[in-house]
C-alpha cells in the first residue's frame, strides 16, 4: 500500500468523522429521531457526507465519474443507515457502534473500489492469521468476560458476607475488565512500573469510600478481588511475552 493510497483512506475516515460529529448540529439528530424519513435534516446530513467524499476523492485525483458515483453511494447509504437507526433506541451503545461500523464498511468498500484491488484485505487477513496476532487477541479476550466469571466464582465464598449498596449495577465487573485490559497492555509494553501507578490510583479512589463506611469485610473483599484480578492478568501477560512471538 502506497502513501497516497493510505492518505485517501484516512481522508475518507476524516471526512466521516467531521460530517458525523463536528458538522452535525444536535437539532438534525433530534429531527431525524422525531420525523424519520420525513426529516429534512436526514437528507441534508447525508448530502453533506456525499460532498465531503466528493472533495476527498477529487483531491486524490479520481476520475470525475468515479468521484461522483462514490459520493452518491456514500450519501445514499448514509441516509438509509441513519434512517434505520432512527427507529432504534439512540441511547443504546450497541446501535451507535453498529451505525458507525456500517458507515465505515461502506467507506472501506468505496476505497477498495477506488484502488481497484482487494490486496489490502488479503494483507489484513494474512496479518490476522499470524500466531502473534491470534495470541494477543486470545489474551485480550480472556481478560474480559472469561476472567470476570472466574474471579466472581473465586470470590463467591465471601460475596454473601459483603453488602455494598449504592453502587452501579455490574459496575465492578466492568471496572475490573478495563483494569485488566490496561494491566495486560502495560505488561505487554514492558511498563510494569505503570501497573504500580494504576493500583495506587485505584487505591486512592477507593480509600475514602471504604474509610467512611468503616467496613473491614468490604475493604478486605475489594483488596482481595483487586489483587486476584491484577495477579491473574500479570501472569497472563508474562506468559504471552514468554512465547517466541510475544517478546
Amino acid at each position: 500500500m502506497t502513501a497516497p493510497q493510505l492518505a485517501t483512506l484516512l481522508g475518507l475516515l476524516l471526512a466521516h468523522l467531521s460530517g458525523d460529529f463536528l458538522l452535525q448540529p444536535r437539532r438534525w439528530v433530534d429531527s431525524r429521531q422525531r420525523h424519520k424519513r420525513r426529516s429534512r435534516a436526514l437528507y441534508l446530513h447525508a448530502g453533506l457526507h456525499g460532498l465531503l467524499v466528493l472533495l476527498v476523492l477529487g483531491i486524490a485525483g479520481s476520475a470525475p465519474g468515479l468521484a461522483l458515483a462514490g459520493a452518491l453511494l456514500v450519501a445514499t447509504s448514509h441516509a438509509l443507515i441513519d434512517l434505520g437507526k432512527a427507529h432504534l433506541d439512540p441511547r443504546r451503545l450497541r446501535w451507535f457502534l453498529l451505525d458507525q461500523l456500517l458507515h465505515l464498511g461502506v467507506l472501506v468498500g468505496l476505497w477498495l473500489a477506488w484502488l481497484g484491488s482487494l490486496r489490502p484485505l488479503t494483507e489484513a487477513a494474512a496479518w490476522l492469521a499470524t500466531p502473534q496476532t491470534l495470541t494477543l487477541a486470545g489474551a485480550y479476550l480472556l481478560v474480559t468476560r472469561p476472567m470476570a466469571i472466574a474471579i466472581a466464582l473465586a470470590m463467591r465464598p465471601w460475596s454473601d458476607e459483603v453488602a455494598d449498596p449504592g453502587t452501579l449495577v455490574a459496575a465492578g465487573a466492568r471496572i475490573g475488565m478495563l483494569e485488566r485490559f490496561l494491566v495486560l497492555t502495560l505488561v505487554l509494553l514492558d511498563e510494569l512500573t505503570a501497573v504500580g501507578f494504576l493500583l495506587t490510583a485505584k487505591s486512592v479512589l477507593r480509600f475514602g469510600d471504604l474509610r467512611e463506611r468503616r467496613d473491614r469485610k468490604l475493604t478486605e473483599y475489594v483488596l482481595l478481588g483487586t489483587l486476584l484480578s491484577v495477579s491473574a492478568t500479570l501472569a497472563l501477560g508474562l506468559l504471552v511475552r514468554s512465547t517466541p512471538w510475544g517478546g
